[in-house]
């Protein structure tokens, strides 16, 4: 057998055997990816469950909302999609069901963020985060940031409490 023969034989299996791996990488990608869409929606089916045990009516599944912000001037819309909106006792609610035991804790700088980020996006009176695998569902409150006055908000009131003092004084007198 001539060597260039060989070399193309060689050169032959080794495109078989990368194109096996690519294929099989390829087809374990899918599966994996078919895997997380399986189990997610067990995880949220297992959420809504618990939402409704815990007394929460479901308004809604997989809610779109959008917020505008503006970058460099520019303006931005941002999308965001919830798991759930939910009602209970006259209040509203978003609903986020993680799976994992990193993922469901609010302490988790990711979790924090979409959770903040949700309660911007949405008309909401609070946000729930649903640990499907522990069956917990958590109402975690998100305070408004205290906006402090402007120097010209807090010149305007002072400039009305000294002329109120100075009409309280004029109306003395006279």
């Amino acid at each position: 057998m001539k060597p260039e023969h060989v070399a193309i034989g060689l050169l032959g299996l080794l495109v078989v055997v990368q194109t096996a791996r690519g294929l099989r990488a390829r087809s374990g990608g899918r599966r994996l990816a078919a895997r997380a869409r399986r189990l997610g929606a067990e995880g949220e089916a297992r959420a809504e469950s618990l939402l409704r045990e815990a007394g929460y009516r479901v308004l809604d599944r997989q809610v779109a909302a959008s917020y505008a912000l503006h970058v460099d001037g520019e303006p931005l819309e941002a999308r965001v999609r919830a798991d759930f909106l939910v009602q209970r006792g006259g209040k509203r609610f978003v609903a986020d069901a993680k799976r994992g035991p990193e993922a469901s804790r609010a302490d988790r700088p990711a979790t924090r963020r979409q959770l903040l980020e949700y309660r911007h996006a949405y008309a909401v009176d609070g946000v729930l985060l649903i640990d499907a695998e522990r069956g917990a569902v958590r109402e975690i409150e998100l305070p408004s940031p205290e906006r402090r006055a402007t120097f010209a908000e807090r010149a305007s009131w002072w400039a009305c409490g000294a002329l109120a003092g100075a009409a309280a004084v004029w109306a003395l007198r006279a």
